[in-house]
């Protein structure tokens, strides 16, 4: 029986504009995995997502993204089966766009809802909104859900076209402390369920590494610092060199925390 092709490969990436953004990169992420890309700010954690989702065409390499080859597939029909979960989408939705809408617009891959809405989708949509935890936003318009609420609808958003791949871009930014662990916590759940997605986070806190990423990728100036198991990858070695700067790592009750070694020769 044939193996499933790999959520993503990726191999000898490069992408070039005035400069180098992204270079040499090689990384295999299997289905059923769930990943976490860890990075300064600058070291291409957004180029590479842009390039995954065909928004940031290759220099040279290959990119192939459940079992389909960038520049031989139609990457308008591939994002649809990829469920995006990031501040883009966030700024884009109307203020006026009620829950239920807003979960049935992620079918369509299109930004808010203006047919006529069919049965069909608002039972399915009525579903995810039970399995996101959210059934009682349905009828709540955007510009009345907290943050955290957002997250989540936008979740479910992307959970409408039944993805077998899903990105969440700095999903806890803004967050407060509470809501990140909370939503966390949701995301564990969600990752436990029957068929869930492939999921990817991208953050620059080693603290949102919760136990369902099983794997991180850390990228430093464009390139891959370090790539595989979370145990093997998560030191406070390779995280002094991706942050340039000494850091310690600590684990208690599987979660992780960084803390900045005290730098001589500076006062504050």
């Amino acid at each position: 029986m044939k193996s499933a092709a790999p959520a993503i490969e990726v191999t000898a990436l490069r992408v070039e504009r005035e400069a180098v953004i992204l270079d040499c990169i090689d990384w295999r992420v299997e289905r059923g995995e769930h990943w976490a890309i860890l990075g300064a700010n600058g070291s291409g954690k957004t180029s590479l997502l842009r390039a995954l989702t065909g928004y940031l065409p290759p220099t040279s390499g290959q990119i192939r993204v459940l079992g389909e080859t960038y520049g031989r597939f139609d990457w308008r029909d591939l994002r649809t089966r990829i469920g995006l979960v990031s501040s883009s989408v966030h700024q884009m939705m109307e203020d006026s766009e009620t829950v239920l809408k807003a979960v049935v617009s992620g079918r369509y891959a299109q930004i808010g809802y203006w047919g006529e809405m069919r049965d069909d989708d608002r039972g399915v949509a009525d579903a995810i909104l039970r399995r996101i935890e959210a059934r009682e936003l349905r009828d709540r318009p955007w510009r009345f859900l907290s943050q955290g609420e957002r997250q989540r609808v936008l979740i479910g958003r992307a959970l409408m076209a039944s993805p077998r791949l899903m990105i969440l871009d700095e999903p806890c930014a803004g967050l407060d402390p509470v809501a990140r662990e909370h939503f966390l916590q949701f995301l564990s759940r969600l990752a436990r369920a029957r068929g869930a997605p492939t999921m990817v986070l991208v953050t620059h806190h080693v603290e949102e590494i919760v136990a369902l990423f099983s794997h991180v990728l850390v990228l430093k100036a464009g390139r891959v610092l370090a790539a595989g198991p979370r145990a093997r990858v998560l030191t406070s070695a390779t995280l002094s060199s991706a942050f340039a700067a000494p850091v310690r790592l600590t684990r208690e009750r599987g979660r992780c925390s960084l803390s900045v070694r005290p730098h001589r020769g500076i006062v504050i």
